[in-house]
């Protein structure tokens, strides 16, 4: 497993104290070298929490255990004997929040689990807005200017990613999830406690985001690193298939609205920047084929398509 380093961990509630300084320090500590952190005293109630993670493991027996193994049978996965580089060991599904909610659609889900995944997703929600503000605070931005940003004309996007990551005989043969940075804004993850498999890479070692219960996990997006003109990272992440244990992962993706117009703050170029302009959406079509690749790549390719569209502007022809 990550080499053994002294993960960012961060009390929010010290925001309301004397120690509202070193914790907005630390935030920014870690918005600058790490990319994540992990947030505790949050506000979100245990509770809900534990309900949420009993449910989901319950939700994933009853109705998603089956699926995987034959999603592993047809891709010819259930006797791993080579290694396994273009496929994923984990069992997922997909809530959509924002703009409109698609929570009444998923299929297999009792009305507990959805009333508890409404609240725990507004909850979420209404954090990363706060977190957002946090961000501007350090950055010199203006209060709302990344929510601003995130907004668009329609509102941001919001989504959660629902995972279970079952044991895998061969953990050296395959990934949990495949190396790759964030395409969004602003990610929280809430995250199995007692089986680990996050890991981020730090200064060229793949570290160990440390299972913690009750705690969020928080990490940025490629958009924030466009809107911060780098000045905060978006940092490539994977997790690790485990030979026991069966991880739970659901994480929620705060991201811009599909025509929110993303570039560097003003605030925070000096001269030219070296990031790019694009819409969101623009954006995530290109990551879409390339998420598992490095980020930079991304960046230049959208650099080329806006100084290739300013050179010959779309033609516009009038219709009867």
């Amino acid at each position: 497993m990550g080499k053994n380093t002294t993960f960012p961990v961060i009390d929010l509630s010290k925001l309301n104290g004397e120690e509202r300084d070193q914790t907005m320090a630390l935030i920014n500590d870690a918005c600058q070298n790490w990319g994540f952190f992990e947030l505790v005293n949050h506000g979100v109630p245990y509770d809900l929490m534990d309900n949420i993670e009993r449910m989901t493991k319950e939700h994933y027996k009853k109705f998603m255990e089956k699926k995987f193994k034959e999603m592993l049978r047809s891709k010819g996965l259930a006797a791993l004997e080579t290694e396994v580089d273009d496929v994923d060991w984990e069992s997922t599904f997909f809530i959509r929040h924002l703009p409109k909610s698609n929570l009444k659609d998923i299929p297999d889900m009792s009305n507990e689990y959805r009333t508890a995944m409404k609240d725990f997703g507004k909850r979420l929600e209404n954090l990363a807005e706060e977190l957002l503000d946090l961000l501007c605070e350090n950055l010199g931005l203006e209060k709302g200017y990344l929510k601003k940003v995130f907004h668009g004309t329609k509102g941001p996007t919001f989504g959660t990613k629902v995972s279970n990551y079952p044991p895998c005989p061969e953990p050296e043969m395959i990934k949990g999830l495949r190396a790759h940075t964030d395409a969004g804004g602003l990610i929280l993850l809430f995250q199995d406690d007692k089986v680990s498999g996050l890991q981020l890479l730090k200064d060229g070692d793949w570290v160990d985001v440390p299972p913690l219960k009750h705690s969020i996990v928080i990490n940025l997006g490629d958009q924030l690193e466009v809107i911060t003109n780098g000045e905060y990272k978006s940092v490539m992440h994977r997790v690790e298939t485990q030979k026991e244990g069966n991880r739970m992962s659901i994480a929620s993706f705060y991201n811009p609205g599909s025509d929110a117009e993303i570039s560097p703050a003003p605030y925070l170029v000096d001269e030219e920047s070296e990031y790019p302009s694009f819409v969101f959406d623009d954006y995530m079509q290109l990551y879409a084929g390339l998420k598992f690749q490095p980020k930079e790549p991304r960046f230049e390719l959208m650099k080329n398509a806006a100084a290739i569209a300013d050179l010959n502007p779309v033609a516009t022809m009038e219709t009867s």
